[in-house]
């Protein structure tokens, strides 16, 4: 059988989890984290991850972003702190876990780039940023030289939806309802993040850079049809002139070539079509496996079952399987030379 290798997991280090109790009781902002074992209990995870081999994990720290849970002030000694024990536990179990994402605190540009340096020299293959620091975009000027540091690594960027019930579903309200923040918000969120990306210019200035976008790339390939049109020739025409600032530079290339040069993951909940949907667009070299583990009510066991059995309902090739199931997450670990 094919190695399995699961491309996004979660997981929260002793240290870092001892950290995050300084700030937030087990009723409050940690109280499903605390209650799904397999997210810190390291003999759980492995009893569950049996179930399923062969099997191994991808480590990345579990959201919410740091930023959003200690003071501002300690968030790049909490990035250390999880990256320590993200790459403790790596090395401690090499049988379980084929490597990890370092995680940053965007929130000092120069400190997280020290930060990635560090995470590189203690084996990090990648880093994890989520998709928005605080409310603020990736695209601001303040956060290019983190992106700068990374495609000098090598590395690829795991990009993390992130979003609460803060952001409301409509203006006259105060928060979303029924948790659409999350079924909804996500995915957009994920699709915001990428078009800012992209008209930012940053994979002009970086050809090549990986970004793995959670989910399938979320609303991009479904909504393909859309991109060529709306930001093809139409592009510009719904914008008043005096608004042409809201539009930003020009490109290299049409926007949906800068689409189609994310990678994309599994982790659609088991979803066949929508799988299907997103290696359509953007093809098996840039799709791995991935279920979110361990974030659903049987600490991880729903995502990865369904997920297994959404791959194989597909009927996918034998080469094309390997390469979903481990081989483009190999890829995306090894260290790209920055042309």
């Amino acid at each position: 059988m094919t190695d399995r290798i699961d491309g996004w997991t979660h997981i929260l280090p002793p240290a870092y989890l001892a950290r995050l109790r300084r700030y937030h009781s087990e009723t409050g902002r940690l109280k499903r984290w605390l209650t799904m074992t397999t997210l810190f209990d390291l003999d759980a995870r492995f009893r569950l991850m049996d179930r399923f081999a062969p099997y191994r994990q991808l480590l990345t720290l579990s959201m919410p972003p740091i930023e959003e849970l200690v003071p501002p002030g300690e968030a790049a000694e909490a990035a250390r702190i999880a990256n320590d024990g993200l790459a403790e536990i790596a090395a401690r179990h090499p049988d379980r876990f084929v490597g990890w994402t370092a995680s940053l605190s965007l929130l000092d540009p120069a400190a997280a780039i020290e930060e990635a340096q560090r995470s590189a020299s203690l084996g990090a293959c990648g880093v994890q940023i989520p998709t928005h620091i605080l409310g603020r975009p990736l695209d601001e000027p303040d956060f290019a030289p983190v992106f700068d540091a990374v495609a000098a690594l090598g590395w690829a960027i795991w990009l993390h939806p992130v979003r609460g019930p803060d952001l409301p579903d409509y203006r006259s309200e105060s928060a979303s309802k029924h948790e659409i923040w999350w079924c909804f918000g996500w995915p957009y969120d994920s699709s915001a993040a990428m078009a800012r990306l992209v008209f930012s210019g940053l994979f002009d200035r970086h050809p090549g850079l990986r970004v793995v976008t959670h989910h399938m790339g979320a609303m991009i390939p479904y909504f393909a049809g859309r991109i060529r049109q709306g930001w093809g020739k139409d592009m510009g025409s719904r914008t008043p002139s005096g608004d042409s600032s809201l539009l930003g530079p020009g490109l290299l290339r049409a926007p949906i070539e800068y689409f189609r040069e994310f990678h994309a993951d599994t982790a659609l909940s088991g979803e066949v079509g929508a799988m299907r949907c997103g290696l359509d667009f953007f093809g098996a070299k840039r799709v791995m496996f991935a279920s979110d583990f361990p974030f659903d009510a049987e600490g991880g066991a729903y995502l990865v079952r369904e997920t297994l059995a959404g791959l194989d309902a597909l009927g996918l090739d034998a080469a094309t399987r390997d390469r979903v199931m481990q081989g483009t997450l190999h890829a995306l670990m090894a260290r790209q030379q920055t042309p």
